[in-house]
């Protein structure tokens, strides 16, 4: 079948070094002879009015520049089309390209793009909205809402967002119910992982896969704010075993886990975030893993 890409570009995501990408994504689709279309991302991240165009057109795969939340907003509203999804990283992080081994450069993410090399790759669901990657509560939820707020992008006011926010962090109560135990706990954050970082390498669940069929959970519940940058390089170096949950220790500094759906109530009004976006703070949290939901461009293993 003839191979035909829609790219959807964010204008805004990182910072001002992307703005040559309409120039490279137009020189280098035709240099490969691949008919292609561009399209603005959109605010309300409703990419429905493409499903027509996908269709009639038989658009094979749709390439999307931006960050991780731009990419969950198309892969959420296209990923029934049967389309495959590539991604040139433009975010401030791009935690599922890096995951997946594409690189940050815009004329190596397209050479992943045009090879053509698709796999199966696991999404999950929280209160029926769409994730890709990494979701969470707490500590990095109001990092990500504080960074939104922010007038200038990329990594630089996001490292700033943590600092500041760090000496002012506190603890949140939940309720978590997951396939094997019910335990009630103070944590600073919990992160719900389908990638294995939050982006820029920074890992939180090293053991975590884009297609394993489990979602990887990491709870931050250390009572001391100090010993979580302890606890925290631990788990970023792979220190932390998985546990099962019915052995889950609620006293443990740090509590890593997978499961296939986990239900979180969240009892303190911790905020959220869902793949880096802010998103509003529910009571309860229903989250549930979809196997192999869509088909990813990767590099070959």
């Amino acid at each position: 079948m003839e191979r035909k890409i829609i790219y959807i570009i964010n204008p805004i995501s990182g910072t001002g070094g992307r703005r040559n990408l309409h120039k490279i994504v137009e020189r280098r689709s035709n240099e490969a002879g691949i008919s292609f279309q561009i399209f603005p991302s959109v605010e309300s991240g409703d990419y429905g009015f493409l499903k027509k165009i996908i269709e009639e057109e038989q658009i094979t795969d749709i390439a999307i520049a931006g960050g991780d939340g731009t990419v969950s907003q198309v892969v959420g509203s296209l990923h029934k089309t049967g389309v495959n999804f590539g991604i040139i990283p433009c975010g401030s992080g791009n935690g599922l390209a890096l995951a997946a081994g594409i690189s940050k450069k815009a004329d190596r993410a397209l050479d992943v793009i045009f090879a053509g090399h698709s796999e199966p790759t696991d999404g999950f669901v929280l209160n029926g909205q769409f994730a890709c990657m990494l979701s969470g509560l707490g500590f990095d939820a109001k990092v990500a809402h504080d960074f939104a707020k922010q007038p200038k992008r990329g990594l630089s006011t996001y490292i700033k967002q943590v600092f500041r926010n760090f000496f002012h962090a506190k603890s949140y109560r939940f309720r978590i119910t997951s396939e094997k135990k019910q335990l009630d706990i103070e944590a600073y954050f919990i992160s719900i992982a389908n990638a294995n970082q939050f982006g820029n390498h920074f890992t939180i669940a090293p053991k975590a896969s884009l297609s394993d069929g489990l979602l990887d959970i990491v709870i931050m519940a250390s009572p001391h704010k100090l010993a979580v940058l302890w606890q925290t390089l631990q788990q970023v170096g792979g220190f932390t075993p998985l546990k099962d949950p019915s052995q889950i220790n609620p006293r443990k500094g740090v509590i890593y886990f997978q499961t296939e759906k986990i239900s979180i109530e969240n009892l303190s009004q911790a905020p959220l975030h869902i793949d880096g976006d802010p998103a509003e703070t529910p009571d309860t949290i229903e989250v549930k893993v979809r196997k192999q939901v869509f088909r990813l461009l990767k590099p070959k293993a």
